[in-house]
């Protein structure tokens, strides 16, 4: 098993290789601007560092989000790309799960919330680091308080609104080399990932005009 591994979800770029037993590889910058720029230079320096061509991948994971529109379709459609390139199955992963593999927490409820913008969190529960109890959602931290209070939490979006989320922790953003090392413990133990498919949760910001003018040739 070679997985090849990124996530563009977040404001991070992330790459990483899992060998079936350990992350050989991985890479991330945090760039929320230029996920399109960053993303291949960093599959093959990801790939450089480890040793290995392309063709030696035999799986692709991807995050799905729940994440912006802009940057989670540039992982999408590179892990689409490189899967039909490849000849190799995709499998996607929730970006919100390999924060909270990622997070050292242990047993007990807590919460994993990253950033929406428009004031808002992409958020869900767990109860621990392998297992989400609640399906993931956008909302204002404050109509959420009630469901998180007292409850740990890690991600971006609880470090931006401490009075919701008072006990917040990192890691900030999602690493690729988390989401290939629970990708790889899943497939080893026979489970089925999600479809490549993404989590946007609500529509992207740029809508066709509802009445525009529609000008004809005289």
């Amino acid at each position: 098993m070679l997985l090849l591994a990124l996530d563009t979800a977040t404001p991070a770029v992330t790459v990483a290789l899992h060998d079936g037993r350990d992350v050989v590889a991985s890479f991330l910058q945090v760039d929320a601007r230029r996920h399109g720029e960053l993303l291949l230079p960093a599959v093959d320096r990801v790939l450089a560092d480890a040793g290995v061509k392309l063709d030696a991948v035999t799986g692709i994971v991807v995050g799905i989000g729940p994440g912006p529109y802009t940057g989670l379709r540039v992982g999408l459609m590179t892990a689409d790309t490189f899967g039909l390139a490849l000849g190799v199955p995709v499998h996607g992963m929730c970006t919100l799960d390999g924060l909270a593999y990622a997070s050292g927490l242990g047993e007990g409820p807590f919460v994993v919330a990253t950033d929406a913008r428009r004031k808002e969190v992409y958020w869900a529960t767990y109860s621990d680091p392998r297992t989400r109890t609640s399906e993931p959602a956008v909302d204002r931290p404050a109509d959420i308080a009630e469901q998180v209070e007292g409850l740990p939490a890690v991600g971006a979006g609880a470090l931006l609104y401490p009075d919701t989320f008072p006990v917040a922790r990192e890691p900030e953003h999602v690493s690729a080399a988390a989401l290939a090392a629970l990708a790889a413990e899943r497939i080893g133990a026979g489970e089925e990932l999600p479809a490549p498919r993404p989590l946007y949760l609500r529509r992207p910001d740029a809508q066709v005009p509802k009445n525009y003018k529609v000008v004809t040739p005289k």
